[in-house]
């Protein structure tokens, strides 16, 4: 599953209990906005056993370099924990930020930030995206990446044509027990064994 300031409850030990394997947990937007809900969350997966990763909106109005540093500052680098993620994806509902750069600077900019990122956690981020912004902006220029790709209404293979992916986020409807609201819930491309493989090789040390 994926979780942010939006759940404002979650029973993780329910959580684990019902079958959640792993979580990403917003934990920045831009350069100054840290979800309220980040530690709580933070804390409560990690109690429950649960892997965890933390993941950056990105906001087109600051410098990828400040976004980065702001991510670092808050997203905890914990042995065991799963790469950091970067959202890239169109915000029609930024009062504050109305740009939308063209493919080739969206891709520069994404680039800065992995670059100073993976530097810090020693390990190459996770891209998520939507089929759209993925489109727009030719993110399939980016290889030996892992791709976590939302689409609700289609196949990974549909949705994205060509695009091997790690994850996928396949609904934004799912439900918990003891947790209130609408919940997004995420499948890993493999098998239990291909699943362990890919912590040992990915996790953060």
């Amino acid at each position: 599953m994926d979780a942010a300031r939006f759940q404002t409850f979650v029973d993780w030990p329910r959580a684990k209990a019902a079958g959640i394997e792993f979580v990403f947990l917003k934990a920045t937007e831009g350069g100054d906005l840290k979800d309220p809900k980040f530690e709580d969350h933070w804390k409560g997966a990690g109690q429950a056993d649960i892997k965890r990763g933390a993941y950056h909106f990105y906001y087109f109005c600051t410098a990828p370099e400040i976004q980065a540093r702001f991510f670092i500052q808050n997203a905890p680098r914990t042995r065991g924990s799963l790469p950091p993620v970067l959202d890239m994806e169109w915000n029609p509902f930024s009062p504050t930020c109305k740009r939308r750069p063209d493919g080739a600077t969206v891709r520069a900019e994404m680039q800065r930030w992995m670059d100073i990122v993976t530097a810090h956690y020693g390990q190459k981020p996770i891209i998520y995206t939507t089929p759209r912004f993925y489109k727009e902006n030719g993110l399939s220029v980016f290889r030996n990446v892992d791709f976590w790709l939302r689409t609700t209404a289609k196949t990974p293979a549909e949705a994205f044509p060509g695009q091997t992916w790690r994850f996928w986020q396949y609904t934004a409807t799912g439900t918990l027990p003891n947790t209130p609201g609408a919940i997004d819930i995420n499948a890993f491309n493999g098998s239990s064994a291909t699943w362990e493989s890919w912590l040992e090789r990915r996790s953060l040390r």
